[in-house]
């Protein structure tokens, strides 16, 4: 498919996870893909890999998005796709959160979200699109993830609101949000033994981040040019479905 010949995609976080199945697979199908994170070996074995353009920057870091965001505009002088992926995960027991932890998880999953897509605006036309990575904990109480399911549902609301905002310019704005998906994020906090989780979800299976990567093309794509402020939920029935 070239669903995305002429189009320049940004993904922050695209070295690992998600976003680097996201830009796999809109490089596939034909777009200029910009990938960001903050580990630059990473980033380098990801852009050989799939031939893709690499920039390391930490998406909390405004500064350092203005640096992207010209750096985009050197080389291919707009975006009209952005996948606001970048995103960390504290899973502790609410008494046990510090302050530290609040603020590096609100900083990188709400905050960075915020800046990034202000930032990446000026380079979109109309047409483009918009899509973030929120999570199936905001739709469920999980009592080790209090202030990591905050902020996913601070993005979901800001799917909704950036699509308000900026339906007037022609982009839309949408969101995905996965549920128990096999990432390096999900591996850190497991304990190894998904028998418990996978018992929860309906089609039996965790997720691929390439079952993700599927929702965010779609949304990014043409295929979606009439929705907009809308959430994909990507979870194997997990929320909605009893096994």
């Amino acid at each position: 498919m070239t669903r995305f010949t002429d189009t320049v995609a940004l993904i922050t976080g695209g070295s690992s996870g998600v976003g680097l199945a996201a830009a796999a697979r809109l490089r596939a199908e034909g777009a200029e893909v910009v990938i960001t994170g903050r580990d630059q070996a990473r980033l380098d074995a990801a852009a050989e890999e799939l031939g893709v353009a690499a920039v390391r920057s930490d998406a909390a870091d405004p500064a350092a998005l203005d640096r992207l965001m010209e750096t985009v505009a050197e080389r291919y002088g707009r975006l009209d796709v952005v996948f606001a992926n970048a995103g960390v995960g504290t899973f502790k027991p609410t008494a046990e959160v510090t302050e530290a932890d609040f603020d590096h998880t609100a900083g990188v999953n709400f905050k960075a979200v915020f800046f990034t897509l202000q930032k990446a605006v000026p380079l979109m036309s109309p047409g483009g699109a918009i899509v973030i990575n929120a999570s199936w904990t905001r739709s469920r109480g999980l009592p080790i993830a209090s202030v990591y399911a905050a902020t996913k549902a601070a993005v979901h609301n800001l799917a909704r609101t950036f699509a308000a905002d900026l339906a007037p310019r022609g982009i839309r704005v949408n969101s995905v949000s996965p549920g128990y998906i096999d990432t390096p994020m999900y591996r850190d906090f497991s304990d190894g033994d998904h028998g418990a989780v996978t018992r929860q979800i309906a089609l039996g299976r965790l997720g691929t981040a390439e079952d993700v990567a599927g929702a965010v093309a779609f949304l990014a794509s043409p295929d979606a040019a009439y929705i907009t402020g809308q959430d994909i939920v990507v979870d194997g029935g997990l929320v909605t479905v009893t096994p």
